[in-house]
């Protein structure tokens, strides 16, 4: 698979960060010129994969979370959202809709969900106390050349 640009991102799981990451994220793809609806299904779907980092991955501490993001020749953009923290038992569970861990705090299971609704697909790779890869996939609708 060419790569035409590649970026790494590592930062504390704090959730003043989520809106930086976000932002980032979205910096960096606009240089394949994304329509705005693109741009903001690709943003939400970070905010939502980081956000289950800080709330689930580390509990009540605060740990690493590293996003790479690939943009490829065909328009496709790769992104992967990793932590450290304790990992998902039951990852089918996890991605049910309205399923949280975070009982008692306003939290409507829906991550995963809003994560899959605004990329091509959204793959989860979890080991119990060794962290979390979330990938999530678009191709855009805009080509751009390979330059």
């Amino acid at each position: 698979m060419k790569v035409l640009n590649e970026m790494d991102l590592t930062f504390e799981s704090r959730s003043s960060n989520e809106s930086f990451a976000r932002s980032a994220v979205s910096a960096f793809i606009a240089q394949l010129d994304p329509t705005i609806g693109e741009l903001n299904e690709i943003r939400t779907a970070v905010s939502e994969a980081v956000t289950n980092c800080i709330v689930h991955a580390y509990k009540n501490e605060i740990g690493r979370i590293a996003i790479n993001v690939k943009l490829l020749p065909n328009s496709s953009v790769v992104i992967r959202i990793r932590d450290s923290g304790c990992g998902i038992e039951n990852i089918k569970q996890a991605m049910e809709p309205l399923y949280t861990t975070a009982a008692g705090e306003e939290r409507a299971g829906l991550g995963f969900a809003v994560m899959q609704s605004f990329s091509d697909s959204v793959n989860v790779r979890s080991k119990p106390q060794k962290g979390t890869t979330v990938t999530l996939k678009k191709t855009l609708s805009r080509r751009i050349s390979n330059g």
